[in-house]
């Protein structure tokens, strides 16, 4: 654990807990739920971290991808008294397929701490991770993926079930987390107004966080909004502010209205 999160009140600490951890990821009736927008070919978009309601911090996630493999990227710094201390660094590259994401590769950095790094053996059937000290090599999950990958996992599927079970790998180990479609809802957001279908992660238990993903189809089903709930209350969130997408075959980025 860096230093720099030890001079935070302890009240404070679960807004970096959820950049290390972003444990996220809606009910209908039986049966899965047809994508109903294209995923981009590049698309970028910035949020506001919110922590109990203030902005803590700015965050720009990009995705590329031509149809076979894909790149994401996301870089986080803090906002305020926080800016010089916080910044962050994911990556994530692999492979499109009809079922969603296949990570290759993830990689996470972050202010104060060793470089976290995990790498997807598929012919092997082999997960390296590698965070403080020698690598670790261990069976490759059942389903697996990666904390920057997951949220965009859902853009990639012909058609979303009444369970999606992901294995997050992030160097350090491993969290099976379980996402369920809860609805329909139309949302607003800096970046303006959403269509979207919200999914929600199934909690381990009576004491686990709640997990919260609004996927906007004219954000090509990626998530404009995420929200985490601690047990005691504490609620972090990501709200877009700006979003840009290139379509296949489209030069020109569309970008929606831009917070002021």
């Amino acid at each position: 654990m860096p230093s720099w999160y030890l001079m935070i009140p302890s009240t404070d600490r679960s807004i970096f807990r959820w950049f290390a951890r972003a444990g996220l990821a809606v009910t209908f009736a039986l049966g899965s739920i047809s994508a109903s927008a294209v995923p981009p070919a590049a698309i970028e978009i910035t949020f506001d971290v919110m922590h109990n309601g203030m902005a803590v911090a700015e965050v720009v996630e990009k995705l590329e991808h031509d149809g076979r493999t894909y790149r994401a990227s996301e870089a986080g710094k803090g906002r305020g008294a926080l800016a010089l201390m916080f910044k962050t660094a994911r990556t994530s590259r692999g492979l499109v397929t009809a079922s969603g994401l296949r990570p290759l590769e993830y990689t996470d950095e972050r202010s104060g701490r060793p470089v976290a790094s995990a790498v997807f053996d598929y012919a092997a059937k082999t997960l390296t991770q590698k965070y403080r000290g020698e690598p670790e090599v261990r069976p490759l999950p059942a389903y697996p993926s990666d904390r920057l990958a997951f949220a965009l996992h859902f853009a990639f599927m012909e058609s979303i079930p009444a369970a999606v079970t992901l294995d997050l790998a992030d160097g350090r180990g491993v969290s099976t987390q379980i996402y369920e479609p809860a609805g329909r809802e139309r949302i607003q957001v800096p970046a303006g107004d959403f269509d979207t279908l919200k999914i929600v992660r199934r909690p381990d238990g009576p004491n686990d966080r709640s997990a919260e993903l609004w996927l906007a189809p004219a954000a090509g089903n990626l998530p404009v909004r995420i929200r985490v709930v601690e047990k005691d209350g504490t609620r972090t969130e990501q709200l877009a502010t700006r979003v840009s997408i290139a379509k296949p075959g489209d030069a020109r980025a569309a970008e929606t209205q831009k917070k002021n």
